[in-house]
């Protein structure tokens, strides 16, 4: 894998694969019905891909209806597993995928409301100010902790909580990588544990505990934690803020690839879905977010 450094050319390959995923769950998006379970929203998924030409992923796909969008009764890693829970009208709808194209990672999530539910659309809102805010403190330096501590606040003061605390290791963001291909790592990759390859698996959460006790190894996830009490580090990141109503009937995500230099930060591509809601919805536009 090439984790720490990046090319600027490579950048197309991310972008690349990033369209592909967001192509993917809309068409899968479209295509939900009435009585239809998220595991059979995830084979939809894992076969568009495929028919694309992906045959690996970072994690397979997940997809959360109602209230697992919000996490609700998720106490183990197997919960987050997609379910028989059926489709209704008016329920929340979460679908999350990573596929590795042409070797180049990407992490997404598409968040929506299978016909008319005013949370998910008032969360919707929300998570494209936490997407400027996310962006102006990363160029202003403030250390990763210090933007999730203060993301916390933007989200209470809205009536939201924050969901992403729920994930493994609390995590906001991770890297993402490019995959060189070795015969060994491919090979790998096809074992998964809480359905992530293994190599993936063990780079994110293996190096992750290592930089809780050596200071000087950088940690491949963003969190509130110590190992984050740093400036932002360049690197090419799956940024992932995930709200969620108070009783935690309902919640919404997005998830979209944050590039990070020594002097710069972007996000990689504006014209993703939560950014088209947002300009049709007419929310913002905001500087530095949203051209």
């Amino acid at each position: 894998m090439k984790i720490d450094k990046f090319d600027f050319d490579e950048l197309e390959g991310f972008k690349t694969a990033q369209s592909l995923a967001y192509d993917v769950v809309r068409q899968v998006g479209n295509e939900l019905q009435t009585g239809i379970t998220e595991r059979e929203a995830c084979k939809r998924i894992s076969a568009l891909l495929a028919e694309h030409g992906v045959t690996d992923m970072f994690h397979e796909p997940f997809a959360w209806f109602c209230s697992r969008t919000a996490f609700k009764d998720i106490k183990k890693d197997s919960d987050f597993q997609a379910t028989d829970r059926s489709l209704k009208k008016g329920m929340a709808v979460i679908l999350d995928v990573a596929p590795i194209f042409d070797g180049y990672a990407c992490d997404i999530a598409y968040s929506f409301s299978f016909g008319n539910n005013p949370d998910v659309e008032a969360m919707q809102k929300v998570l494209i100010e936490c997407r400027d805010f996310i962006l102006k403190s990363v160029r202003a330096r403030k250390s990763m902790r210090l933007i999730y501590r203060e993301l916390d606040g933007l989200i209470a003061s809205r009536g939201f909580v924050n969901v992403h605390r729920l994930y493994p290791e609390r995590v906001l963001a991770h890297r993402v990588a490019r995959f060189e291909g070795s015969r060994s790592q491919r090979f790998l990759q096809r074992y998964r544990v809480m359905g992530y390859g293994l190599p993936v698996y063990v780079w994110l959460l293996g190096k992750a505990a290592l930089a809780k006790i050596i200071p000087s190894i950088q940690s491949p996830l963003w969190n509130d934690g110590a190992e984050s009490d740093h400036a932002p580090l360049p690197g090419v990141w799956a940024v992932e803020p995930h709200i969620a109503t108070p009783n935690y009937s309902a919640g919404a995500k997005w998830e979209e690839i944050l590039v990070v230099t020594d002097e710069e930060a972007f996000w990689l591509d504006d014209d993703v879905p939560h950014c088209q809601l947002a300009r049709k919805k007419g929310w913002w536009p905001v500087d530095g977010g949203i051209g």
